[in-house]
């Protein structure tokens, strides 16, 4: 077994009853490993660097879920436990390496292994993004996925320095990230990308592309940059500047 007892929620439904078309998740909130895998054999100061997870992106998603009145969705273990935005199909699901830091307890995993965390993890999460979206039985739907992104990367030598403060993209059904994108580029001290740091990708963005784009569903993610939300305080304020931008960018 994988978890303990004590252990046994994987993911959080936050205002089930919310009454906002928004529905919000967050994938990398947690960077909380189970007991049994030993902390992957990483130090706790690994497992606090963003390797592990999204920093200051839960503490974003729970403050805006109160502002809009929305539902959100989060995911309770690392990512490097198993990541539940990259598809089956993708060497990162389980990351051997990430941005050069070797995971230990991720090398050579058994068909076994993989498919237990898959089982355990990545399924429970996604069945519950599932399950919300049809009980909503065609009540219009916006789905806004919350990250955040570390200033520089480390993994190729290179300056690898990230300007933007929030970043923005979309699959398809680009209505609410132009709107979006126009209310918070009027804050002209703010360095905004437009599927920048990254875009939604097939085999990196499994949740926007699995409940959004194939649903036919309005969607975007939004990825602030860690330096931004290095307290609580920083973070409620990127969650009440998404707030306004968002009440001025309804779809």
């Amino acid at each position: 077994m994988l978890l303990s007892s004590e252990e046994a929620e994987v993911f959080k439904i936050i205002n089930p009853d919310g009454k906002s078309d928004f529905l919000l998740v967050c994938d990398h909130a947690s960077n909380r490993v189970p007991k049994s895998l030993n902390n992957l054999g990483l130090t706790d100061g690994q497992l606090n660097d963003h390797i592990a997870w999204d920093p200051g992106a839960a503490q974003v998603a729970l403050k805006l879920s109160q502002l809009l009145d929305a539902t959100l969705v989060m995911s309770c273990f690392s990512r490097l436990v198993v990541d539940c935005n990259r598809a089956l199909v993708s060497p990162q699901l389980i990351a051997p390496i990430s941005d050069g830091i070797k995971v230990p307890s991720n090398q050579d995993l058994t068909d076994e292994e993989r498919q237990q965390r898959i089982d355990t993890f990545f399924k429970p999460y996604h069945y519950a993004i599932e399950s919300i979206l049809d009980q909503r039985n065609g009540r219009s739907t916006t789905l806004l996925s919350i990250h955040s992104f570390s200033p520089a990367l480390a993994e190729s030598g290179e300056d690898l320095a990230r300007p933007w403060h929030i970043g923005l993209s979309f699959k398809e059904y680009d209505k609410l990230i132009n709107h979006l994108y126009a209310e918070l580029m009027k804050d002209k001290q703010l360095c905004v990308g437009y599927h920048q740091p990254y875009a939604v990708d097939e085999e990196f963005d499994y949740t926007l592309i699995e409940h959004g784009f194939k649903q036919n569903l309005e969607h975007g993610m939004v990825e602030i940059r860690q330096d931004q939300l290095a307290t609580e305080k920083s973070a409620e304020m990127w969650a009440q500047r998404l707030h306004i931008a968002l009440n001025e960018a309804v779809v």
